[in-house]
């Protein structure tokens, strides 16, 4: 079975093509995309340590804003609270830390957490919600093959 680094890579590669049509439609072209190691727990690691994937669309040289950065903080909150941050700043501000960003644009989806940010906050979400939901479904389809051709494998 492939590392989940190689199948988030892919998950990527495969949502690419989307995210390259979506750009018709948004403010901007650049993207900074922060996916989340799934086997890691805020209190198993630290955040930076926990980073499974980070990768830019556009030109990073070119940005005029951090979208990096604004990326990093958007996973940290989903990473942190278990949710998408839309959902800590709409339902639950009491829980926001004094430097947590206030533009969302992060997904949750089981154990996969992705943060995408240089778009308007909603395609940033959208954008994170196609990668975390590729990444899961490509490693469904791993874990199934592997099970099919070593059915008495007791450990990934």
């Amino acid at each position: 079975m492939r590392s989940n680094k190689e199948i988030a890579l892919d998950a990527i590669d495969l949502v690419t093509p989307a995210i390259l049509k979506l750009f018709e439609r948004t403010n901007r072209k650049e993207l900074h995309i922060v996916i989340m190691d799934p086997t890691l727990k805020p209190w198993e690691s630290d955040f930076d340590n926990a980073i499974l994937v980070e990768q830019s669309l556009g030109n990073p040289s070119e940005w005029t804003i951090p979208f990096d950065k604004l990326a990093r903080k958007k996973a940290y909150q989903a990473w942190r609270n278990g949710c998408a941050n839309v959902d800590i700043q709409n339902k639950h501000p009491s829980s926001l830390q004094d430097d947590d960003i206030l533009f969302y644009g992060s997904f949750v989806y089981g154990n996969i957490v992705v943060g995408c940010s240089g778009v308007e906050q909603h395609y940033d979400m959208l954008m994170s919600s196609w990668i975390a939901l590729a990444f899961e479904q490509l490693t469904v389809a791993e874990y199934t093959k592997s099970k099919a051709e070593t059915p008495t494998k007791a450990f990934r």
